[in-house]
């Protein structure tokens, strides 16, 4: 019996093109941001479909099932609600209406009743009245639980990114894999990009459009020459620091214009993985911000992986576009969910259920 997966808030598809790795089916992917489709469908086989899952019924899901199948209903809802920064903003009395996005996904799984559920955001998800009524709702529904934060390296994504996962099934127990490298065999930074062609700051690799950097203003240009791999803004002369960073209160703030190591996984990859000013996203040895291309692999992309749209926005426009960037640093690393796709698969296993590779249209 095979296994189906629908995929909630896929974007451009990280999650679907890691199940697909590990040999499980994805009927679709649901998500509101149509400039996703591009890359959802032209990277994996399955159908991209345009819509709020808050208006989405059970019943709509359920028809696509086939009969016979071990139904996953897998998804990560977007994090920015429970990320540090979000939660410093709603102690100020700020709301999110994002909040509501994991709620419709616990109401899905009631009117579905899907065999194996999965779930991926944030760690500081696991505080929330939101994270521990979803886990209420499938222990009602009696569900096996398991939820545990792991970091992404541990599994072979070259980029240190903590991440929790929920898996849930109706048959009994469900583990995600113990971790597959430690500390000393992670996949560097080296091992990802090091065979990219150099490029430098503002330039457009002619073998691949999606290898580009971002220009460096003059006074920029002169402190990342002067940044080290792994250092700060505080190995720079005096007169390169920024004023917030000559005070006290800045002086708390190391992560912010620094390279990346070489034989190090990457810092986290935010949708502002593209400034130099914005993280640790200098090039290691390159004076220059990483590129799309380097991005996209640090986060665990296939290099061919195809992408479409505006590069980057700003300002308001952020409430209502997409662009490159923002679809990389937002999607769940491929590798990653392959191994949750390999947990699915193993869970099977356990209890007889035999994946027989059937592909449906």
């Amino acid at each position: 019996m095979p296994c189906m997966a629908i995929d909630l808030f896929c974007g451009i598809g990280g999650l679907t093109k890691g199940l697909s790795l590990a040999g499980i089916d994805v009927l679709a992917g649901f998500d509101i941001d149509g400039s996703c489709q591009f890359a959802y469908e032209a990277n994996n086989t399955a159908e991209f479909i345009c819509e709020d899952v808050t208006n989405i019924e059970g019943a709509e899901l359920n028809q696509m099932y086939p009969d016979n199948v071990v139904r996953a209903l897998v998804g990560c809802a977007p994090c920015q609600p429970f990320s540090r920064y979000s939660s410093r903003y709603r102690k100020e009395g700020h709301t999110d209406n994002k909040w509501r996005l994991l709620y419709s996904f616990e109401r899905l799984v009631r009117e579905t009743l899907p065999d194996i559920v999965s779930m991926e955001n944030v760690p500081n998800l696991i505080h929330e009245n939101v994270f521990r009524d979803f886990v209420r709702t499938l222990n009602e529904l009696h569900y096996e639980v398991e939820y545990q934060v792991v970091n992404c390296p541990d599994y072979g994504v070259p980029q240190h990114r903590k991440r929790l996962v929920l898996l849930a099934s109706r048959f009994g127990e469900i583990h995600l894999i113990p971790p597959l490298y430690d500390a000393e065999h992670y996949i560097t930074v080296r091992d990802a990009i090091g065979h990219l062609q150099p490029i430098e700051a503002g330039e457009i690799c002619p073998d691949d459009i999606l290898h580009r950097s971002s220009a460096l203003s003059a006074i920029n240009m002169e402190r990342i020459q002067q940044s080290v791999p792994g250092g700060t803004w505080r190995d720079w002369d005096e007169n390169l620091r920024l004023k917030c960073h000559r005070k006290e209160s800045g002086a708390t703030f190391p992560s912010v214009y620094g390279r990346m190591e070489w034989d190090e996984p990457s810092p986290t990859m935010t949708t502002q993985f593209y400034g130099y000013g914005n993280g640790r996203f200098g090039h290691p040895e390159q004076n220059r911000a990483i590129s799309l291309r380097e991005g996209a692999i640090l986060q665990s992309f296939p290099d061919d992986f195809e992408f479409k749209g505006k590069y980057t926005t700003g300002g308001k426009r952020r409430k209502v576009e997409v662009p490159r960037y923002t679809q990389v640093g937002n999607a769940i690393p491929p590798l990653f969910a392959e191994q949750v796709g390999i947990a699915l698969k193993k869970y099977m296993e356990k209890y007889g259920i035999k994946n027989d590779d059937v592909k449906y249209n």
